[in-house]
């Protein structure tokens, strides 16, 4: 009986979620036509159509009578990868780019892609949805439609757009068909590392269980694995992108990447630092828990902080228990690890972090750090 009446609770809040996202989509799909209608055709306009150098943001009073048009064909940008794992750090240097603006993790992104990928892998649930006229093309609208707004508007307008929430890219296939131009940047870091960086940080991440080194790179493993499964299917649309090597060599890899997004170079990117708080520059959270770290120039400082942190028993099964570190090219054996030699200006900026030249700026303190909390993504 008790059984029974779970599963009815389940269905009926199935079906509840699936109604508000459907309306959701379609009011947000209704005031964008009536904005487009207000604006120039065309696809999004430079900046210099919205008045040389203004930045404003959406969040602080634009006048949305200017025209910004957006949608589903723009080229958007996606980086995405398991948390502790490089995408702040990607995703500033990309907002210091002036033509580029990522912004904060939305935190709802991957919590609705989840909540679609639930609806179809149930079987019940899709024959529910048909037979309710909720069909794929009818969600699929939604789901462009809501996504669109919440990346257009929880930031200032710029020619490239790019979304940062990293298990949003376990839904990378499904935001490759939705989005037909966007572009994917998957972060991959040494499973050792990322494990060994959530726990010394207390980044609570759901599924993982901090107390056991064993069980995060197992949760690990099984995340990068599905991430990356879908962008080497999606090898003309996703780059790969080791953290190690963009931390020891960035004008390489950035000058790599933005060729990929077909965005022209700027020396910006390589000094983002500079550019956190400025109008048009890099948006920091006082809530992340990278952003004390991404206040820093690029640097090696964190590269190999897990070696001899790591239970004995866990090193010695490390191949079994992550087999994807031989896979992404890590040597699961090897402690310390040998990532290669820092460019010389790393070296420079990692001399000037130990001497403790960068500190967290007084607007971006805060008393406490509430922890990530990603319900429903693993």
């Amino acid at each position: 009986m008790i059984g029974k009446l779970k599963q009815n609770l389940l269905v009926a809040c199935l079906v509840i979620s699936s109604v508000t996202v459907f309306y959701l989509g379609r009011h947000a799909m209704e005031c964008h036509h009536r904005f487009e209608e207000r604006s120039q055709p065309g696809g999004i306009l430079p900046l210099s159509a919205l008045g040389g150098s203004m930045r404003t943001t959406l969040r602080t009073g634009q006048n949305l009578s200017t025209p910004f048009v957006y949608n589903k064909d723009m080229p958007l940008i996606f980086i995405g990868g398991v948390p502790r794992s490089g995408t702040t750090l990607m995703r500033a240097m990309l907002d210091a780019h002036p033509e580029v603006r990522c912004g904060e993790e939305t935190r709802v992104i991957p919590r609705i892609l989840a909540m679609k990928q639930m609806w179809s892998r149930s079987g019940r649930e899709k024959m529910r949805l048909d037979e309710a006229g909720v069909t794929d093309e009818v969600l699929d609208a939604a789901m462009q439609a809501f996504l669109l707004e919440i990346i257009v508007k929880h930031g200032e307008p710029a020619n490239f757009l790019c979304n940062k929430d990293p298990f949003a890219l376990k839904s990378l296939s499904y935001l490759a068909k939705i989005f037909p131009r966007a572009k994917f940047v998957l972060m991959i870091r040494d499973g050792r590392a990322s494990v060994h960086s959530m726990i010394s940080r207390k980044v609570t991440i759901a599924g993982f269980d901090l107390g056991s080194y064993r069980d995060c790179l197992t949760k690990w493993n099984r995340a990068i694995e599905t991430m990356y499964t879908q962008c080497l299917e999606a090898s003309d649309k996703c780059l790969p992108m080791h953290y190690e090597q963009l931390v020891l060599h960035p004008e390489k890899w950035m000058r790599s990447l933005l060729k990929f997004l077909d965005i022209p170079w700027n020396d910006a990117v390589l000094h983002h630092e500079e550019l956190i708080g400025k109008a048009g520059g890099v948006s920091l959270s006082k809530v992340e828990r990278s952003t004390d770290q991404v206040i820093k120039p690029v640097n090696v400082e964190a590269l190999s902080k897990w070696v001899g942190k790591i239970p004995a028993d866990v090193v010695r099964d490390m191949a079994v228990v992550a087999p994807m570190l031989s896979r992404l090219g890590y040597d699961p054996h090897a402690n310390p690890p040998n990532y290669g030699r820092p460019d010389p200006k790393v070296l420079d900026n990692t001399r000037r972090v130990f001497k403790g030249e960068f500190q967290l700026p007084d607007f971006l303190k805060e008393q406490s750090q509430p922890v990530i909390n990603l319900e429903q993504i693993l």
